[in-house]
């Protein structure tokens, strides 16, 4: 291969001829100014994607087993060129041996509209920059997902922005089959599917593989459906063989595809009961393709009949579980999933959605029961994007987090929604209407994607290595912000990061991100005079602050429980919303601190530094808002459970004081976001901070309502609550050595460690299968010498299932606590154990 002068490349020719390697020395010759030898040298004990790079005195050896591990020794160097100004004499010694943590780290992107999404998918130039940035942060799976912008049977009002949803008749003909796009000619289709090719080509020359998410087979919505872009030619009757037609016509097209993703319940357009017999069409057509694909199915649904059909030769299964439901939360799996997330009995006539809704409903927001440890199909996790959508992220430790547990279970990886995925959703777009900004300035066009790189790397680099060194991130800030602002942005970035997570763990009023948006929330009223139409369809009763649920009821306590608990006398070991509070606030005033550094040493005349600071200031005002929020919940339900008018007054102070959050929220964003920002056309997927305010002054006049006739009625004073705002991180003088594995059918000891001088009067054990279905049992402990002991019986652990286990310790004075719970104030460890059996395979 032909490189620059600057490079001197000793590689054998069949490494030279790579097109892998020719891409990232490619981008070494972009970063280099002065000459640098490199040798390439193979070797099969790397392990894959891994590296050894050695460099001194201008001169790099890299030892790998595979393109895509000599890439990412290359673009390290590459990175360290930019840093060091091109010079390699400048970079000093360096020593590395890398390797993947995750073997499936993928990075998905979403087709949603016609007009807001067509610009950047006919963009050759947009390709080439976001691919080469992505592929730097060793992302290995790039995920187009076409179709996935509507929910067939689920989407009140149909469809109508319907382009490359039913995608095949957008791209071709299917020999045999008269089927076709109305209004897309055949030059359309032409030019659709070189834009596919090239993108399906161009990830591949980068060394990903290239998943095409076919996330809808509905080819008409019904109800009140105005398709842009009507189906012709297509029934009930041809549907399946169409289909897979359409699938072997792909896969002759594009060779560079290495697997499909696939929505197989019925919000991608196929009843639940029989719907088997169509994927099974889908199935066997990739199957006699005669290559070696993935099959990755959205596990919403997923029962043994999709089971038994994806078992084919050629096919490698995987099914993808969401994580968080449809948002981001912190970095761990649910300990327990909600309620309304448990199975039910099948409903009479329930063909269409019968499974998925009913029978197989616990398997729509998290893992399910597909974690089992003899399991023949493997599994994956995806990020949805219903809590971060616009703001710009950055938290290594939570970054870490994920990485950490991407594998959870035996897990393959994850795949994580982009930031701006499904802008102009359900035909809420417009022409010209990607953009999200007002101000001139600001604008990025077809490039929006920058305003989030560093959110790509840390997510990136972090799958790769979850301990991935500190200055990988830092000398891109450094490039981003200037050497004297890069430890303030990053810290401003971290914290304001940690506070929508929190929020979305904590306060679950709908798993669905059509009507829960962190960032710009339909606001939930705290006043039991109100009630929200809006969440009433997917959170507890009553649709207030204080009957919303936490998505993990197991660790943290809802308002209305925590009050009751707290008044009755009988607390648990659960994080209150008190201390949710307090972390948000402690968030908020560490990222107001570091950001009041970056504006003093940054360059704020720069445009991305301005985004930033924008986006910190706002996520700020949000941590602040919901702290006190939850502070006056929890004072309102104090007042509802004893009538002390002292927490009803407080509740309105505090009511008070989160409305004038919300007022600098909106100061700081006007003129800079567009007036209306469209993810779809429910009221939690699109909409203005200014247009929340209404709804906080109609919850902050009916609380004033009920102190004042709380105070007219005669009745004061105040009620005699300790609460509970914080804790330690580790009870003093607890310990636990998780045991290695168990045998299948052996009971299994735990004990639990106690110092002499430590104040723990009783101990329980709470344990669970890793199986979603399902709920925790528990046990009282026996105390021993030097601590506690309980097991759990060989006939629990009689099953192919992992189990996972946590304590609850109570003192002889004080409150109970959850061992291990979070352990720094990150909280981004595992607050649980995991122990699996030794005949595990995964």
């Amino acid at each position: 291969m032909a490189t620059d002068t600057l490079i001197t490349l000793d590689a054998a020719d069949a490494l030279r001829d790579d097109q892998v390697v020719q891409w990232a020395v490619s981008q070494v010759e972009a970063a280099a100014e002065e000459p640098i030898q490199i040798a390439l040298c193979a070797d099969a004990a790397i392990a894959k994607e891994g590296y050894r790079a050695e460099l001194a005195d201008g001169r790099l050896r890299v030892t790998a087993s595979d393109p895509t591990g000599f890439s990412y020794a290359l673009t390290e160097l590459a990175a360290r060129l930019r840093t060091a100004g091109g010079k390699a004499s400048a970079l000093g010694a360096w020593t590395e041996d890398a390797a993947p943590a995750v073997p499936v780290r993928g990075i998905q992107r979403a087709f949603a509209n016609v007009y807001e999404d067509s610009p950047w998918f006919h963009d050759r130039t947009f390709w080439t920059e976001y691919l080469d940035h992505v592929a730097a942060q060793r992302f290995n799976r790039f995920h187009l997902a076409l179709g996935m912008h509507y929910n067939y049977g689920a989407d009140r009002h149909g469809a109508t922005d319907n382009y490359l949803c039913f995608a095949y008749p957008f791209l071709f003909e299917v020999d045999g089959y008269s089927v076709r796009a109305e209004g897309v000619d055949a030059a359309e289709r032409d030019r659709n599917l070189e834009a596919l090719k090239f993108i399906a080509r161009e990830t591949r020359r980068r060394g990903m593989n290239f998943q095409l998410g076919l996330w809808n087979h509905a080819y008409d919505y019904g109800r009140d459906s105005k398709h842009l872009f009507p189906v012709l030619g297509i029934s009930a009757e041809n549907h399946a063989a169409y289909s897979a037609a359409g699938i072997t016509r792909l896969l002759e097209e594009i060779p560079e595809i290495t697997g499909f993703t696939f929505r197989v319940h019925y919000e991608g357009g196929i009843h639940d009961l029989g719907h088997e017999v169509f994927w099974d069409a889908i199935f066997q057509a990739i199957s006699d393709s005669g290559r070696e694909l993935e099959v990755d199915m959205h596990a919403k649904g997923v029962d043994q009949a999709l089971l038994d059909a994806v078992r084919k030769p050629g096919i490698d299964p995987v099914l993808s579980g969401k994580h968080w439901a449809e948002h981001m939360g912190l970095p761990y799996h649910q300990t327990t999933i909600r309620d309304l997330e448990a199975g039910r009995p099948m409903a009479e006539g329930a063909s269409v959605k019968g499974i998925t809704e009913f029978t197989r409903r616990f398997t729509r927001y998290g893992y399910g029961d597909f974690l089992g440890e003899d399991r023949d199909v493997d599994f994956m996790y995806r990020m949805w994007p219903g809590t971060q959508r616009l703001l710009l992220w950055g938290d290594p430790a939570i970054a870490a987090g994920y990485g950490r547990q991407a594998t959870f279970g035996g897990a393959r990886g994850y795949d994580y929604c982009e930031p701006l995925f499904f802008k102009g959703r359900k035909g809420s777009g417009v022409p010209g209407g990607r953009e999200t900004y007002v101000r001139d300035d600001l604008k990025l066009g077809v490039d929006d994607w920058k305003k989030y790189r560093y959110t790509y790397l840390l997510w990136g680099r972090h799958l790769y290595d979850p301990d991935t060194r500190p200055d990988v991130w830092q000398r891109f800030l450094a490039a981003e912000y200037g050497a004297e602002a890069a430890d303030a942005a990053e810290r401003a970035l971290s914290n304001a990061s940690r506070i929508l997570p929190l929020m979305t763990v904590t306060h679950a009023v709908a798993a669905s991100c059509n009507r829960n948006w962190m960032e710009n929330p339909v606001n939930l009223p705290i006043s039991a005079w109100g009630h929200s139409e809006h969440y009433a369809h997917d959170t507890a009763s009553p649709a207030t602050w204080s009957g919303a649920v936490p998505f993990d009821s197991t660790m943290f306590s809802s308002v209305g429980d925590y009050v009751r608990n707290t008044v009755a006398g009988t607390p648990d070991g659960k994080y209150t919303p008190l201390e949710v509070a307090s972390w948000l606030e402690s968030y908020a005033d560490a990222a107001a601190q570091a950001l009041a550094e970056l504006a003093d040493a940054g360059d704020l005349a720069d445009a991305q530094t301005q985004r930033t600071v924008i986006d910190v200031e706002m996520q700020i005002r949000l941590g602040r808002f919901y702290a006190a929020q939850y502070r006056a919940a929890v004072e309102y339900d104090v007042f509802s459970n004893t009538g002390s008018t002292d927490a009803i007054a407080d509740a309105v102070g505090l009511a008070e004081a989160a409305r004038g959050h919300w007022v600098e929220l909106v100061d700081i964003v006007e003129g800079v976001y567009q007036d209306h920002l469209y993810f779809g056309h429910e009221a939690g997927e699109h909409g203005h901070w200014r247009l929340q305010l209404p709804s906080i002054d109609d919850d902050l006049r009916m609380l004033r309502q009920e102190r004042d006739s709380a105070l007219a009625a005669g009745v004061t004073g105040s009620a005699d609550i300790v609460h509970r705002t914080s804790r330690d991180w580790q009870v003093a003088g607890v310990s636990h050595v998780r045991p290695a594995a168990y045998q299948r059918g052996s009971s299994i000891p735990i004990r639990l460690d106690i110092t002499a001088d430590a104040d723990v009067a009783s101990a329980v054990l709470h344990y669970r299968h890793l199986d979603q279905s399902k709920t925790y049992e528990n046990t009282t402990m026996h105390p021993i010498d030097g601590g506690f002991e309980a097991e759990i019986p060989g006939t629990y652990t009689d099953a192919p299932f992992s189990i996972a286990y946590f304590f609850v310790t109570t003192p002889t004075k004080g409150l109970p606590s959850i061992i291990p719970g979070f352990t720094d104030d990150t909280l981004s460890t595992q607050p649980y154990h995991t122990i699996a059996s030794t005949s595990d395979r995964h």
